[in-house]
């Protein structure tokens, strides 16, 4: 498995020397050790009770609050930049990546203040190659990442130990790897029930109850008191074969075509 503590010894075996720096205030347990550890400035267990926010609340505040204390993390990395390959270890938490300014900010604070080449390294879950829909998923996060942090990128396969603990995969690991041509993943996301497709229109009663029924199963409103009205939409047979029967003409060289 790529870890932390893996990549340090990786890099101990060609000379170099490494300082490892945890700006990951929920890793309290530390399976290495670190030249700089963000728990020295704020606590993320301290954060989540201070002022009562969630673990994801409370990642977004100490990143935050690392952005304005930027000088601390500077006056620590300032002698040991001149002679040691630095390791960042940053919280897992995506939205920190491609949402929030926080995570970019410090980087590039770091890169102008102490001249930095940084390069980032996104760590994705070999188990996501087992599920088309999730791996599609992961190539967009990692674009999205990529973009938005404006730093080198490379994607890294994790856990590939235990891939073969999650079954077969549909196609050979270089095309995981490499990115090959993702609509031979199309045959394999049509079967997947999640990947259901939908059509809509808003002059149409059915369309519109229809598009009420997700949402109302999406923020779990179906669970609480449910009006008549609301009755009657959950009613309404939604496929999209009854869309496509709709809206769609017949074309009667569909199955020739398909034989």
């Amino acid at each position: 498995m790529f870890s932390t503590e893996t990549n340090k010894w990786a890099l101990g075996l060609v000379c170099r020397k490494v300082a490892v720096i945890n700006l990951d205030p929920a890793n309290d347990s530390l399976l290495y050790e670190c030249a700089i550890n963000i728990e020295d400035l704020i606590k993320l267990s301290d954060v989540m009770t201070e002022r009562s926010l969630g673990p994801n609340g409370g990642l977004v505040y100490c990143m935050d609050y690392l952005v304005k204390n930027i000088d601390w993390l500077q006056s620590k990395l300032e002698p040991l930049s001149k002679d040691h390959y630095l390791l960042f270890n940053f919280p897992s938490q995506v939205e920190l990546f491609f949402l929030h300014s926080s995570a970019k900010n410090v980087v590039m604070k770091l890169i102008k203040k102490l001249n930095l080449r940084l390069t980032a390294v996104h760590l994705v879950d070999t188990h996501l190659c087992s599920d088309p829909g999730k791996y599609v998923s992961a190539l967009l996060l990692s674009l999205f990442t990529m973009l938005h942090l404006e730093l080198p990128h490379i994607n890294i396969l994790s856990k590939i130990d235990l891939i073969e603990s999650y079954g077969k995969l549909a196609f050979n690991l270089d095309f995981y790897t490499d990115v090959l041509d993702l609509s031979y993943l199309q045959h394999h996301l049509v079967q997947d029930p999640r990947s259901a497709k939908y059509g809509f229109s808003f002059q149409d009663k059915e369309s519109v109850g229809n598009l009420v029924k997700l949402i109302d199963k999406s923020n779990e409103y179906i669970f609480a008191g449910i009006d008549a009205s609301a009755v009657e939409f959950s009613k309404i047979a939604f496929t999209a074969a009854a869309v496509q029967e709709k809206y769609m003409k017949d074309d009667e060289n569909f199955d020739d075509d398909d034989d």
